[in-house]
Parts: structure tokens; C-alpha cells; sequence
């Protein structure tokens, strides 16, 4: 584990205006009775390793299996609120690029609200996850696996079926979708003093960040980050200075692999996130999967695993002592069981 502490940069102007928190509320208005309200796990034991009291937001028991449900279906139920209110046809599908969660998600949501949905898939995506999309009803279609031939396939679909582009993150709808965590953690744990996000793209971490400077502004969100995506760095500077955006990290965190953050949500992190960014490798994710299997009993992706290794191991002796109460969000749980022996087995015994 290890954490980035980046001396403070000039004020810059706000960025988050596109994603308010009235469109966090209205989101949760509108996916009211659609999905689950996730519950809140603790555990005595990995208080006790922290030493801090921990409260773990199981998105991964979210519909289809990741807090990305919230987004998609919030994106869709608005373009269909969008076509009715300006006497516009009903789109006649949508299209994404996704190296899983989100392309569930989309298909699901699809589904759910009568459309079609064609999710462009990289080479080499967890099988887990490519079967699932199409199990929803997406039909999938393979590109070479770097950002930009997934943003281009995408488009390139979109254009010749006259389908709606929804990314996976860098969209105010989708942010707004996901900021409805914080809405439910904040109701069900009111006296936290933190959450730890694992970030990918930021639309999750954007989208809390809003929801909380509105509901609780002293609270402190934290990223969590795979080893080598060097967030701390670009916050610092509040420029993006990953020298080459559309690189993809070597990490086993399939969900976590985008080195850089999007241009919508990363103005937003550098506004309302914490400077102090947790980075975690390979083998405390492995670690934080067989935590999760142990003590509470579930099992959860490598993402998700990120955010309980920095809670578990980072919280004592990395963040301030006054926060006491640290919320840890567990984004997904669709990970493949071929892959759970070696997994566990990366982790050995070092808990």
C-alpha cells in the first residue's frame, strides 16, 4: 500500500456544475423501486485491524452485480424522459463500450425499458462478464483493447443503427446515477467521517463526491487506485498529466484498468476529493478478496477488494486519527469462480 500526499494547488474554478446534487436526488427519485437498497456490512475483526469502524456499502449485491446499474438505468430512464418531453421518438436503442460491469448494466437497463443494446467488448475481457452481457440481451461486438478503438467501434455502431452512446463514466446522467450510493450510505450510516472509492474512469467517485460536499461537506473522499495510475499527481497540479490517456493498467482489477480519469468527472475530483489518494497493488487486492471471503462472508472483485485493503491497512497510520467511521464501497462482485482459487491463493496468509 502505499499513499500520495501532494502539496496543495492554487484555487481553480469550479467544474461541477453538470453534475448538481439536485440531479443526484432526482436520480434517486427516479431509480426508486428499480433497484436494490444495498446494505451495510460490518465486522468486528477487520474493525479491530483497522482500528477504525468500518462500513462496507455491498454494491456488489446490487442488480447485475455492480453499483453500475445505478448509472445505466439513470441514463436511460432520462433519454426516454428527454424524447417525451420534446416530442421525440423513442430512441431506438443504445450502444456502449465496456470491459464488463457497465456493459451489464447498459443491457440490463436496455431491457429493462424495451430497447436494444449493443455493447463494444475488448479482447480479452473476463468471459464471466462477456457471457453476462449477453445474457441481458446485448449483442456484443469485439475490439482491439485500448480506449480509443473502443470509443471509435462504439461510435461507429451508434452512427450506422442510430443507437444512443452511454459511457460508462464520463457522462453527467451516469455520474448522477452513481452519486446515489452516498444518498443510501449517508441515510443508513449518518455519523461517517470518510468513504473510500475505488476509481477507474470517476464517474462513481465524481458522483459521491457531489452527493457528499451537498449532505455532509467536512466528510473526505478518498480514491483508491491501482498501483501505477498516478491520480495524486494530476490532482496536485489539477491538470490531467497521464502522458498517454488511453493507456490501459496491467492489474487484476479488469474494472480498474483505465489509467486516466475522464474529462467530465476529473474537474470534479480535483474540486471535491481528497488530495490524498490510496494506491494499491496486485497483491493487497488479492489479500482484500480473501478478507472479504473470511469475515464477511462474500465475495467480491478485485476493484471492490482495493477499497477494503486501504480501509483495513491504510486507515491506521495513513489517514488523520479523527476519522473514525469509514465507509468502503464494494463496487462489484462479478468475478469469474474459475478465478477465485488462484486469487485466494495470491493472497497467502498475510492477513
Amino acid at each position: 500500500m502505499s499513499v500520495s500526499t501532494p502539496t496543495a494547488a492554487a484555487a481553480a474554478p469550479h467544474h461541477s456544475k453538470q453534475i448538481s446534487f439536485d440531479k443526484i436526488a432526482s436520480a434517486a427519485q427516479r431509480l426508486r423501486d428499480r433497484l436494490h437498497r444495498t446494505p451495510v456490512m460490518t465486522s468486528r475483526i477487520l474493525d479491530a485491524m483497522s482500528s477504525r469502524q468500518l462500513y462496507f456499502k455491498c454494491e456488489h449485491l446490487q442488480r447485475t452485480g455492480s453499483f453500475k446499474a445505478r448509472g445505466a438505468l439513470n441514463a436511460v430512464l432520462c433519454l426516454l424522459e428527454e424524447a417525451r418531453e420534446n416530442g421525440r421518438a423513442t430512441p431506438a436503442g443504445v450502444a456502449t463500450h465496456s470491459s464488463g460491469n457497465h456493459g451489464q448494466a447498459l443491457a440490463w437497463a436496455a431491457r429493462e425499458c424495451g430497447l436494444t443494446c449493443c455493447v463494444v467488448v475488448p479482447e480479452g475481457t473476463s468471459p464471466a462478464k462477456t457471457a453476462a452481457i449477453r445474457a441481458y440481451g446485448a449483442e456484443i461486438f469485439l475490439c482491439q483493447p485500448n480506449m480509443r478503438a473502443r470509443r471509435q467501434a462504439c461510435a461507429r455502431l451508434a452512427e450506422e443503427r442510430g443507437l444512443v452512446v452511454v459511457p460508462p463514466f464520463d457522462d453527467y446522467r451516469v455520474m448522477a446515477g452513481q452519486g446515489t450510493v452516498a444518498l443510501e450510505l449517508l441515510e443508513q450510516v449518518a455519523e461517517l467521517d470518510a468513504v473510500l472509492v475505488p476509481i477507474s474512469g470517476g464517474g462513481l467517485s465524481s458522483g459521491i463526491a457531489v452527493a457528499c460536499r451537498h449532505l455532509k461537506p467536512e466528510l473526505r473522499v478518498h480514491c483508491v487506485e491501482p498501483a501505477g495510475k498516478g491520480l495524486a499527481e494530476c490532482l496536485a497540479a489539477r491538470q490531467p498529466l497521464w502522458p498517454n490517456p488511453d493507456a490501459f493498467l496491467t492489474t487484476i482489477a479488469d474494472g480498474l484498468r483505465l489509467q486516466s480519469a475522464g474529462e467530465l468527472t476529473f474537474p470534479v475530483l480535483c474540486d471535491l476529493a481528497q488530495p490524498v489518494v490510496l494506491s494499491v497493488s496486485d497483491a493487497e487486492m488479492a489479500l482484500g478478496c480473501r478478507l472479504a471471503f473470511r469475515y464477511l462472508k462474500q465475495v467480491i472483485e478485485p476493484a471492490s477488494a482495493a477499497a477494503l485493503h486501504a480501509a483495513v491497512f491504510a486507515a491506521a497510520d495513513r489517514l488523520p486519527d479523527h476519522l473514525r467511521h469509514i465507509g468502503v464501497v464494494l463496487t462489484g462482485g462479478n468475478l469469474d469462480p474459475d478465478t477465485l482459487p488462484s486469487l485466494l491463493a495470491m493472497a497467502g496468509g498475510s492477513e
